[in-house]
């Protein structure tokens, strides 16, 4: 059964511990939603589409506010029609279960 990653608390990282590999990542990335990608084993990506602008403007806010809430800050790039979100934990520069909650909550707010 998956677990319920949007739901869980994120909790950022605060060092010392190594990123994720391998079979470590996978057992997080198997329990998130289509369309996220894991980048060299190091970030994850996710190519979000909006009919226009301002749609984009209005979800890329939305990730915003939730990144200043639970502290764990998302690189994104956007523009029209797109939103692009790549997550990983700076403080160990690479994956952590934070990174894996972060993106199932950012796939909960594009579905609401």
């Amino acid at each position: 059964m998956p677990r319920d990653l949007a739901n869980m608390i994120c909790e950022p990282c605060q060092g010392g511990v190594p990123p994720l590999k391998g079979e470590g990542i996978q057992d997080f990335y198997k329990d998130l939603s289509s369309g996220w990608e894991v980048a060299e084993e190091h970030h994850l990506k996710k190519r979000f589409k909006f009919p226009d602008f301002k749609s984009a403007l209005d979800f890329v806010n939305k990730v915003g506010e939730m990144a200043e809430e639970i502290g764990h800050h998302p690189e994104i790039t956007f523009g029209w029609g797109f939103a692009e979100i790549q997550i990983y934990t700076h403080k160990i520069d690479g994956l952590h279960e934070s990174d894996f909650v972060f993106a199932a909550k950012t796939d909960k707010l594009f579905s609401s």
